[in-house]
């Protein structure tokens, strides 16, 4: 086999694209960051893969400089090839997606070149844009039913109606209590502690606390 000349051979360089989902708002939200003052160009958290790297550490220490969030869930989604002739080189997208309870952004200082949009008000995208937040998002989808990865959007310490409204986010749909509730519990990845919170004038709601803190578990 011949082998290719070096002339011919494109430069190849890899980027991480990170793309964050919290929920706030009884809404599914994506961070993006502002590319341009007129802010009609916006790009996911990311960067060049450099010679000391590995790809996990890229996407880490890239979300972190872009938005100054870290300890986060992370999780690599899929890796996106895209031609572009015109620009005398070839990138590699490999993309992730992170997740992150709304109350550990509280103490985060503003930044005017990043805001949280609903995914259904999100601001126009680049086709490829739009095809990684689309897999993200399915990928987010599927792992409700076979892991705990759920659980990565609630606080230190939360009810059962507030777990049940993330499901219900996330797949927009209504599920029963009584069947969620007896299905949660069964599968003794959170427990119940000493605490209630009171809404209105409701009667209090029991807290709970993720047994595994920090970890997807795998369910099925």
């Amino acid at each position: 086999m011949d082998p290719i000349p070096p002339a011919k051979v494109a430069p190849l360089r890899v980027t991480t694209d990170v793309v964050i989902f919290t929920i706030n708002d009884h809404q599914l939200q994506l961070l993006l960051g502002r590319q341009n003052e007129e802010g009609d160009a916006w790009a996911f958290p990311g960067g060049f893969m450099g010679p000391d790297q590995d790809l996990q550490s890229c996407a880490l220490e890239a979300l972190a400089r872009d938005t100054g969030i870290s300890g986060v869930y992370l999780e690599q989604l899929y890796t996106f090839d895209w031609p572009a002739p015109d620009r005398g080189d070839r990138v590699i997208h490999v993309a992730f997606y992170a997740l992150t309870p709304w109350d550990r952004l509280q103490d985060l200082p503003r930044d005017a070149n990043t805001q949280w949009f609903p995914m259904g008000q999100l601001p126009a995208l680049s086709r490829e844009q739009a095809t990684v937040v689309e897999t993200a998002q399915q990928r987010l989808v599927a792992k409700l039913d076979y892991s705990t990865i759920a659980y990565e959007f609630m606080s230190e310490s939360f009810t059962l109606s507030q777990l049940q409204a993330v499901y219900e986010i996330i797949r927009r749909e209504k599920l029963d209590k009584r069947n969620f509730r007896k299905q949660v519990l069964g599968l003794h990845h959170i427990e119940a502690t000493d605490k209630f919170r009171r809404n209105g004038s409701h009667r209090p709601a029991r807290l709970y606390r993720k047994t595994h803190p920090g970890q997807v578990t795998i369910i099925k």
